[in-house]
């Protein structure tokens, strides 16, 4: 079975409920390298997992990432960044 987009932001969130923000950033490395896309909620769990580990300097890149894919942040995007910045 291919991994997809729901099971890499699964995968994501799992590392960032764990506070393993290193292996939720490799897990998105994995998605770029393969043949999905991350979405917001992809970017939100990274972003999540960003401020698990008090990464701010990695969540705010994630946010400019979201607006060169043209994605649009949602609330739990910018409470994560702002939760990052803390």
């Amino acid at each position: 079975v291919e991994p997809n987009v729901v099971s890499y932001s699964s995968a994501i969130t799992a590392c960032e409920k764990g506070h393993w923000w290193e292996q939720a950033l490799e897990v998105l490395e994995l998605m770029h390298v393969g043949k999905s896309e991350p979405t917001t909620v992809t970017y939100s769990a990274a972003i999540s997992a960003c401020a698990q580990g008090t990464q701010w300097v990695l969540a705010t890149r994630f946010l400019g990432e979201m607006s060169t894919r043209r994605l649009a942040p949602n609330v739990i995007t910018f409470n994560s960044a702002l939760s990052a910045c803390e």
